[in-house]
């Protein structure tokens, strides 16, 4: 079987090397993309999508298929990590360790002691590789978060007007989920923002993308042809394809960040969602 692949991977890595060979040189002014597809984004953009950005343009609208495609491996990708690492907790869980508040003394409950009630504020469960509780990280990044999410949703809400975009925003408002995650302990995270959230989020992401295509296909005009939507946005078919841009770049969003966070959960607690880095 070994064999089987080293030699399925030398074939495929020869084609590659071989048909690579005839792309143009890095660079070349001659070359297809240099002297028909930029110049037409570079002249077009504005004039077919109203929009300044032409990078979101070439991305959500002249290449919107490749993203949206982009857009599934990325949420193929959280499915693959939920089946191959995600695991329930064990039924005999090892020795806890709690923190009580106000006397900072920690705690070690070994298997089938009395744990604490739930939600007690009296004491605090902490994770097994413990770290100093300190009021300034919590705190400092409380404050930052609110922040990082609503630069996220500008980055969202202006990527076709300025630098930004789905991607970006996504991975915004998911690392500002993984920081809380970070300053505080992975069960608080997922009370807040839990697996089924993250896989709710994720599939919506994809279906507004794919189904914005299908509206278009609805209103008699081909697959992710924004100007179709022009009678619903009652714009005219150039505005009605940046806001076509914008509802894609909101899919986007959704699956990115939901994503991020449904790897993050299950690589910092091998699976189980018991405790995180």
């Amino acid at each position: 079987m070994k064999i089987t692949g080293l030699v399925t991977v030398i074939i495929c890595g020869a084609l590659l090397i071989f048909y690579a060979m005839d792309f143009p040189d890095f660079g070349d002014g001659t070359s297809p993309a240099s002297t028909y597809l930029s110049p037409y984004f570079i002249e077009h953009t504005i004039e077919d999508a109203n929009v300044p950005n032409i990078v979101t343009t070439v991305l959500a609208d002249y290449r919107g298929y490749d993203t949206m495609y982009e857009t599934t491996v990325v949420f193929t990708a959280g499915l693959a990590c939920f089946f191959l690492l995600r695991r329930k907790e064990s039924q005999n869980p090892p020795a806890r360790f709690y923190r009580h508040t106000p006397t900072g003394i920690t705690l070690r409950i070994e298997e089938g002691g009395k744990l604490p009630a739930e939600g007690s504020k009296v004491f605090m469960r902490i994770d097994s590789l413990w770290a100093p509780d300190s009021l300034i990280i919590k705190n400092t990044c409380r404050l930052v978060i609110a922040f990082i999410q609503l630069f996220a949703l500008y980055v969202v809400a202006h990527g076709h007007h300025s630098p930004g975009g789905g991607f970006q925003g996504g991975v915004l408002l998911g690392s500002s989920i993984i920081l809380f995650a970070i300053s505080n302990d992975l069960r608080r995270s997922i009370k807040r923002f839990n697996e089924k959230t993250s896989a709710i989020l994720g599939a919506l992401g994809v279906l507004l993308y794919a189904g914005t295509g299908f509206l278009c296909l609805l209103l008699g005009a081909h697959f992710l042809n924004y100007k179709a939507l022009a009678p619903i946005f009652r714009s005219t078919a150039a505005m009605a394809r940046s806001h076509g841009i914008l509802c894609v770049e909101i899919g986007v969003a959704f699956a990115v960040m939901a994503v991020m966070i449904w790897i993050y959960y299950n690589l910092s607690s091998a699976g189980k969602h018991d405790e995180g880095l």
